[in-house]
């Protein structure tokens, strides 16, 4: 087992890079508000909330990225993204990728519109309330009234004044209204998850309360007080806006401060799997890995032995007895064979077992299983599916 000595030393490079990033953090907010001249003193608690998320967030990232299969992946992903002769189709296609899979979420819309529609609604209100509160928030942007005029706003990005536009105007409207309409679509969202969450019986098998509800009510309770706040000052002439206020406020802060140990974290992992894309793209062009028992390429040789390297380090042995196909004392790895042969492994032990044989060969040589029903093996996530479940 790791003693406490180990553990801290193995945390002592991920908390120096916290420590960074976070001072990092600090010293943009102090240089983007031009020395705190256009900070806003009444938001330093959602400052200090975000400076506890981006030290958590790098923290786990990094000793994320300390893992074995972690560290060896990303280590390959990068060595993949810069192959000679593919660098500039890797290019173009992280641009793709980023579209594909970050933006647009295609790969959750293959599971189901309904689905997409949900995880596309809460990225994009996420997404546009963090592109406004951030900087709004860290002194980056802010509205001045032009001298002598004001009724016109001049809208100052890192302390150089930009365009301005008339109070009364559209522009005025859907600037100083950008919350709310991202209010609205993560609120839209929260609800489809919901009914997906109450309803699917696959989903409310494996759910639980802090991995899958609390998110949601999170996510809702910030944005229905943010619009509580707008309904008191437009129509309730500021009617318990300093209540709704510092409700608002404990939902953003409890928000941020859990932002490292709850299920958001997937959302900065997400982007590492652009990498893996990129490894399927060169191991497709590569040398396939053939199966020790039926001969067939299933997957790319240097998928297969970054696996077997993975395990090593993780000090696990797959390696198996290949008994009358290699000869005498011959042995391979479990990795070498394919997914459907595995699963005729399995009978066959199963079948040894039960008329009471014991030892022989494990991996005697056969023929690639086929499913008799063509259907099977198909599903939502197209050739990818295809390689895991073929036969």
């Amino acid at each position: 087992m790791p003693t406490r000595t180990t553990t801290t030393r193995e945390a002592a490079g991920p908390i120096a890079w916290g420590v960074a990033t976070t001072a990092a953090l600090g010293v943009l907010i102090v240089a983007g508000s031009r020395n705190l001249a256009h900070f806003d003193a009444a938001l330093v608690a959602y400052t200090f909330s975000v400076l506890f998320a981006t030290f958590g967030l790098t923290y786990r990232y990094a000793m994320w990225l300390k893992r074995p299969p972690t560290d060896f992946y990303w280590r390959r992903g990068w060595q993949v993204f810069f192959q000679r002769g593919r660098r500039l189709r890797h290019v173009g296609g992280l641009a793709s990728h980023a579209l594909s899979d970050i933006v647009l979420n295609r790969f959750i819309w293959a599971r189901g519109r309904l689905r997409g529609l949900t995880h596309l609604l809460i990225l994009w209100g996420c997404g546009l309330a963090v592109a406004i509160t951030f900087p709004l928030v860290f002194g980056w942007l802010a509205f001045e009234s032009e001298h002598g005029e004001p009724t016109i706003y001049r809208v100052v990005v890192f302390g150089f004044p930009t365009f301005a536009f008339p109070s009364d105007s559209l522009v005025a409207f859907i600037l100083f209204h950008g919350l709310v309409w991202a209010s609205f679509l993560v609120i839209a969202g929260v609800m489809l998850a919901m009914r997906r969450r109450m309803r699917e019986e696959g989903a409310a098998a494996l759910q639980s309360f802090a991995e899958d509800f609390l998110p949601l009510v999170l996510l809702f309770a910030v944005s229905l007080t943010g619009l509580m706040l707008t309904a008191s000052y437009t129509w309730m002439h500021g009617y318990a806006y300093d209540f709704l206020a510092i409700l608002h406020a404990v939902t953003v802060i409890f928000t941020f401060l859990w932002l490292p140990f709850g299920k958001f974290f997937h959302i900065f992992q997400r982007p590492a799997q652009i990498a893996v894309r990129f490894y399927k793209e060169v191991g497709r062009d590569s040398e396939p890995e053939r199966c020790a028992r039926c001969g067939h390429g299933f997957t790319s040789r240097m998928h297969a032995e970054d696996l077997i390297e993975v395990e090593r380090r993780l000090g696990f042995d797959y390696r198996i007895d290949r008994g009358a196909v290699g000869g005498p004392g011959a042995t391979d790895h479990y990795q070498r064979i394919c997914p459907p042969c595995r699963r005729a492994l399995v009978a066959a032990a199963q079948g040894a077992a039960w008329r009471g044989v014991r030892g022989g060969v494990l991996v005697a040589p056969g023929a690639a299983p086929a499913h008799v029903n063509p259907g099977l093996g198909e599903g939502p996530l197209g050739r990818a599916d295809a390689e895991n479940f073929h036969g």
